[in-house]
């Protein structure tokens, strides 16, 4: 009799237990953005590690925000070249895409209506898979540069990335997806 109450027992506390584990919230994933860019995103002229995607990163986590934000720069890329690596870039757990177009098409004379259909499908691939865009136009590129400039005018300084990183933020706080 003794053995037939402690299995009982037993099995009532790991029944117990498993209902409790199974009421617990899953532990969160971390949330994968992807930065799709060129020389911008890669973090031309300083690290990997203080390209804006770390900061934008670290600046999330600070936050409280469990996130990855995948560095997809290419110094030197065209919208068409962005366009044609997107798919193999992303990821099933890719839920943003921060994408910083630059300005190498027209430094390489590709049209603007080129460069604006590259960039309005590379929008719709994305919105099409469920994933969230951000936009990292020239304007806000250009504001820091001016700012944080490098000898060449179009980069920045390891201070204009943290800058950058900053001022998108918001935008990405914005966009990033509830769950």
């Amino acid at each position: 009799m003794r053995r037939t109450v402690w299995s009982l027992a037993t099995a009532l506390a790991v029944a117990t237990s498993a209902l409790m584990l199974a009421a617990l919230p899953a532990k969160a994933q971390a949330i994968d953005i992807l930065a799709l860019g060129a020389s911008n995103t890669y973090g031309k002229g300083v690290s990997r590690n203080q390209a804006y995607p770390r900061h934008l990163q670290n600046l999330l986590r600070a936050r409280g925000i469990k996130a990855r934000v995948r560095n997809a720069g290419i110094n030197g890329n065209t919208t068409g070249q962005m366009r044609a690596r997107l798919p193999g870039a992303l990821r099933r757990s890719t839920r943003l895409v921060i994408l910083q177009p630059g300005g190498n098409d027209r430094r390489r004379g590709i049209s603007r209506t080129a460069r604006s259909a590259n960039i309005r499908a590379m929008k719709r691939y994305l919105r099409g898979r469920g994933i969230a865009v951000v936009m990292l136009r020239n304007r806000l590129i250009g504001a820091v540069a001016r700012r944080h400039p490098r000898p060449d005018g179009q980069h920045f300084l390891g201070s204009g990335y943290r800058a950058l990183a900053a001022r998108l933020l918001p935008r990405v706080l914005q966009a990033i997806p509830r769950r």
